[in-house]
């Protein structure tokens, strides 16, 4: 299964682990990036006409400095990574580690589990996105238009994170602009908590998107077999709600035509009902049929072992 796809993923693992090699003028030009004032990655592009990925720092409306990751090439550049959602460890159940739903084990009496998605809570560090859930003052702070993601293979250094990337895409349609301007009030107006509602009828929007890296066939490949019944791709979709109304945060790459969200959707809140733990956690159901066998509702390896990394411009 997926072939080629993971003829894809083998040819990155030679160079993952080799660190660049950076003299002493070059560790000048990236500590001057400090200098530079700018809310987003496309102020600083803007601003300042920089055209190379990687580290830069930002500072919010409020003065507060951070460094994140700037991808300056794709479609124009001028993205800001915002967050990172990461599965260490698929057999935990909502427990330490699962900062997207809930640490707190899975508890109806908690639907809106750790809340993060509409909250100001930050957590992690850039250089660790893919080691780890990462989400920065972005993620709330900037004003933005439109979202690229990236899946990245977990423990991918962010020198290599475009190349040894699974799936990339964006979208062009300014559709944050129609729901506050990022994520934070994406989510305010669409709660992703148990028992806000049922599914299709009270999701949240489906947006179509630009490939980078992919496509719509090779996108329903990395879910499972069965996810291809109920899913389309060349989308990015919010706060999709499953069977039991239990909500998840974001679809990425597909739009939901069924109610088995949890299979395929990232995120979520704190109750998951249908086989009581065994849903609950970052990365949902997607080990529902073993780990990344790509058997009934199971995702591929792949799917399963990479980040999701969430821009915003």
């Amino acid at each position: 299964m997926l072939p080629l796809l993971t003829m894809h993923s083998k040819t990155t693992l030679a160079f993952i682990s080799v660190a660049p090699k950076v003299s002493l003028s070059r560790l000048d030009e990236l500590r001057n990036r400090a200098k530079f004032i700018g809310r987003s990655c496309k102020e600083v592009k803007d601003r300042y006409g920089q055209a190379e990925d990687g580290l830069y720092y930002l500072t919010t409306s409020t003065g507060v400095v951070y460094q994140t990751f700037c991808d300056m090439t794709t479609a124009g550049g001028g993205w800001t990574l915002v967050a990172s959602v990461h599965e260490d460890n698929i057999y935990a159940k909502c427990t330490v580690g699962d900062r997207w739903t809930s640490q707190q084990g899975n508890n109806a009496n908690w639907p809106k589990g750790e809340g993060n998605w509409a909250n100001r809570k930050t957590f992690g560090t850039v250089e660790a996105a893919t080691d780890d859930d990462f989400k920065n003052p972005g993620y709330y702070d900037i004003d933005a238009e439109d979202m690229s993601v990236w899946h990245v293979p977990n423990k991918t250094p962010f020198y290599h994170w475009n190349l040894a990337a699974i799936m990339r895409y964006h979208t062009e349609r300014r559709f944050l602009h129609l729901y506050g301007g990022n994520l934070y009030y994406l989510f305010h107006r669409y709660p992703v908590e148990y028992n806000v509602g049922k599914h299709l009828s009270d999701n949240g929007p489906s947006i179509p998107i630009v490939y980078d890296l992919g496509d719509k066939e090779s996108t329903k490949m990395f879910y499972g077999p069965y996810s291809g019944g109920e899913i389309e791709g060349g989308f990015i979709s919010f706060r999709a709600i499953n069977h039991e109304r239990a909500a998840t945060a974001i679809c990425s790459g597909v739009k939901p035509k069924g109610g088995n969200v949890e299979h395929y959707c990232i995120g979520g809140g704190g109750f998951f009902l249908e086989g009581n733990p065994l849903q609950c956690g970052d990365f949902t159901g997607f080990a529902w049929n073993g780990y990344g066998t790509h058997i009934g509702f199971s995702t591929s390896k792949q799917m399963l072992e990479s980040a999701v990394l969430l821009f915003y411009r």
